[in-house]
């Protein structure tokens, strides 16, 4: 020992100095290391919709089973109500009958009418001229006393009479021959446009008895059978999206200043550690998910927790729901080049 003290040194300074000097050392190497990589665990999701009916209805056929691929479109379900092709029917029915009070408003009268029009016009005229020429040669007589005033006066009221029945007819001749008024047309067409919505809106609620596919993904779950009655929005099947797949991990405090949105992200599943999957940043929470009820040491801020969500573009086949998954972020350090090498910074999962 007394060979490796220094000349004009104490003998036990030295050893001193180099324990200070390597406990400095390990220091600058951590926080040189702190902010190159971020790494988290999480476990796979998809995005899932469930698909259910709009009204009341009984399956008939179940199209697909889980597990199959479907595309937008396709068709996953067929159902039956009782109610449904009776109102087509009745609303057809209503189309038809409107549709032909329309055609009668625009044509107006027809020939044969107007010529039947033109018959009671002239039979009133004679009838007027020959109530008027009654009344007329009565005059004289009821001057001299021949006839009474009162048959006179019956005289007078059946020319006035006879008079008013062929201004009538020559009225409703006139009215047949200019046809219906705009007034009755624009009202005959406004209930036609209605009887046309009201049939839409009947095929349309057949057509909600099949249900077809939104998304291009997979039958995540089969909840009911053919036979099976299903209420407003009781789900039949549940499809995913597995094309998107996403994973939410949980950072600390001291390392969400590091992740943003649009950061790249590389992915690795336990079975396959050689198989990089890229991924992408797509939502940051602007809040911590777990906070201590009192946090007042460093110890309890620390468990203050951020959800980053990351989402792949899967073409392999090999992502999962429910697999876990562990993400390695590119932060400023190591931006745009994540490598292989393990994470030299711990992140807190959710507890």
């Amino acid at each position: 020992m007394r060979a490796l003290v220094p000349c004009g040194g104490v003998g036990n300074e030295w050893p001193r100095r180099a324990a200070a000097l390597l406990v400095l050392c390990l220091a600058i190497g951590c926080r040189r290391s702190d902010p190159d990589v971020v790494e988290a665990t999480g476990t796979l999701e998809v995005a899932e919709v469930d698909i259910s009916p709009l009204l009341p209805a009984r399956i008939t056929r179940m199209w697909v089973d889980e597990g199959m691929r479907v595309r937008v479109g396709d068709t996953l379900v067929s159902l039956t109500t009782s109610s449904v092709l009776p109102n087509i029917e009745a609303q057809r029915a209503r189309v038809s009958s409107a549709e032909a009070t329309l055609r009668d408003l625009i044509q107006g009268a027809r020939p044969a009418e107007l010529d039947q029009l033109a018959a009671q016009l002239r039979a009133a005229e004679a009838d007027a001229k020959q109530a008027a020429s009654d009344a007329q040669r009565s005059a004289p007589l009821a001057a001299k006393g021949t006839i009474s005033a009162q048959q006179y006066d019956a005289l007078r009221s059946a020319a006035t009479a006879a008079a008013a029945r062929r201004d009538a007819a020559a009225e409703a001749l006139r009215l047949a021959q200019e046809g219906t008024r705009p007034e009755r047309i624009r009202a005959a067409r406004a209930e036609l446009a209605n009887a046309r919505a009201a049939l839409a809106m009947a095929e349309g609620t057949a057509s909600d008895l099949v249900l077809t596919s939104p998304i291009n993904g997979s039958v995540m779950a089969r909840h009911a059978e053919p036979g099976e009655l299903l209420g407003v929005g009781e789900a039949a099947l549940t499809l995913g999206d597995v094309s998107r797949p996403w994973v939410r991990v949980y950072v600390d405090q001291r390392l969400f200043p590091l992740i943003h949105i649009g950061d790249s992200a590389v992915a690795r599943l336990d079975a396959f550690p050689n198989r990089p999957l890229m991924g992408r940043v797509v939502a940051v929470s602007d809040k911590a998910e777990f906070t201590p009820r009192i946090a007042l040491t460093e110890r309890e801020r620390a468990d203050l927790l951020f959800g980053v969500k990351v989402q792949f573009q899967d073409t392999t086949g090999l992502l999962k729901a429910g697999l876990p998954l562990t993400i390695r972020f590119a932060t400023p350090g190591d931006r745009g080049a994540p490598t292989d090498q393990p994470a030299r910074v711990p992140i807190t999962s959710r507890p």
